[in-house]
């Protein structure tokens, strides 16, 4: 496949590039950038975290778990380019300076990058730009104080002329092992022709099949310069997400018409994650303890399906039939997912051992109508508790018709054990999941009864 991209400032053209080459390992290895570093080398740590612009904006993503044909058309810079030609500081790494905001020095790229990518975007919720950078030597202070100082400092020229980088002409770049269709006709077709083809959206999931379990991916279909799979379409009745919008979108979208679930969102996944994963793919993987399908679950979501020409809908919950197993034929992909206008009453917890940005131990999610004090409707999902995302449909026959109090959530005790057996694994033991699960149900009655449940907000 063949790619052109702007790297700080500069134009690169490559010529049939290795479909699931990394970044990370590309700018350190073929073109001697080693100020990006290789940490976890899972997106996890942030070390590698690079600034990527295109015509939807500019993002920090992992270096590590991007590979190569995903950067066609975008303009990429690594900490070497965020200073200027003349060797001036970008201002946060001025800031980094002045405030001492670095030890040992590792981690400090990924932290200016993202940093100078929140400065760019005039985004000042420091703590959440930051919280997919890790440091373990200087801590969060001195950073921190170096992010608010930089805030009233103008963004560099050499920076703003990466948004005007548009989409460049390149020799014909099909390949046998590799596709970046256009539209989703293209990859309907080349799909239902080639099933047993990897597809990759963001690749926060599948990135890892390549550093971690070292897989060869025979055939590759990229599914970002799908432009008709990222449309967010308001109707009457709801909304439909299409299957490459990021999860950063979704936060966006969610965050006044469910803050319960966009918050969810904003811990689950870094800003780097969240810039790069698709809602899409995180249905598609049918991970048992992806945070994503209860609260669609629970809200009542309608997943579209395609193959080739034909499309069909179905219910979210109906998608996941067993561990590891979907109802999608070979050759099937997720088109798009359809929420409800009706979220207010949603509700979504997420417990796991790390607060922000770890695997879940539970997800539980809660959608109740009340009416008179008395429980009408019941849509209640969990993630963890079972070998796929599932509803707790005896816990919600129980709750249905009766006063919505604790008495009640006493008497659903037995209906728990009818729904879910839970595993014991390094997260959690069974016992503790399926405990952990009634109480996010008495979290709901609280929140209801206008008590504060949130930890964020203990004080002393």
């Amino acid at each position: 496949m063949n790619i052109a991209f702007l790297l700080n400032g500069e134009s690169v053209e490559l010529a049939e590039v290795s479909p699931t080459e990394t970044l990370l390992d590309w700018l350190r290895e073929k073109r001697g950038l080693t100020g990006t570093k290789e940490g976890c080398n899972e997106g996890d740590c942030g070390a590698c975290t690079v600034m990527v612009t295109d015509a939807d904006g500019t993002r920090a993503l992992n270096a590590c778990i991007l590979f190569l044909p995903q950067l066609h058309g975008k303009a990429v810079r690594t900490v070497e380019g965020l200073s200027g030609p003349d060797g001036a500081l970008h201002p946060v790494q001025q800031a980094l300076v002045e405030f001492h905001g670095s030890q040992c020095g590792f981690c400090t790229p990924g932290f200016a990058v993202s940093m100078a990518t929140a400065h760019l975007n005039g985004d000042t919720g420091h703590k959440d730009a930051l919280a997919g950078n890790l440091c373990r030597c200087t801590g969060y202070a001195p950073i921190l104080r170096a992010a608010r100082a930089a805030e009233d400092r103008s963004v560099p020229d050499w920076l703003s002329a990466d948004r005007d980088f548009r989409n460049p002409e390149i020799a014909d770049s099909r390949s046998p092992t590799c596709h970046a269709p256009e539209t989703a006709d293209d990859l309907a077709r080349l799909y239902a022709e080639d099933p047993q083809a990897t597809l990759v959206a963001g690749a926060t999931d599948v990135g890892l099949w390549v550093t971690k379990q070292l897989r060869e991916l025979d055939r590759v279909i990229f599914l970002n310069r799908c432009a008709d799979l990222q449309r967010i379409e308001e109707t009457d009745s709801g909304y439909r997400i299409g299957a490459g919008v990021t999860m950063d979108r979704v936060h966006a979208l969610m965050k006044p018409l469910c803050p319960s679930y966009a918050e969810m969102i904003r811990r689950y996944g870094s800003t780097q994650v969240r810039g790069a994963a698709t809602i899409g793919g995180n249905i598609a993987n049918g991970s048992p303890i992806g945070d994503n399908p209860p609260a669609l679950i629970a809200a009542g979501a309608t997943l579209h399906l395609r193959h080739g020409d034909t499309r069909r809908d179905l219910p979210l919950e109906d998608f996941f039939l067993d561990y590891g197993k979907q109802d999608r034929a070979p050759g099937e992909f997720v088109e798009a997912v359809t929420l409800p206008k009706a979220l207010d009453s949603l509700r979504v917890y997420k417990l796991s051992k790390r607060f922000d940005q770890d695997i879940s131990a539970v997800c539980g999610a809660f959608n109740l109508t009340v009416t008179d004090g008395i429980v009408t409707a019941a849509r209640i999902a969990f993630g963890g508790l079972a070998g796929i995302p599932k509803r707790a449909t005896h816990v919600e026959a129980a709750l249905t018709g009766q006063p919505w109090t604790e008495a009640t959530l006493e008497a659903t005790a037995p209906a728990w054990a009818q729904d879910f057996t839970p595993m014991s694994d390094m997260r959690a033991s069974a016992d503790y999941r399926l405990t952990a699960a009634q109480n996010m149900l008495r979290r709901a009655l609280a929140e209801d009864m206008g008590h504060a449940t949130s930890v964020l907000e203990v004080s002393p």
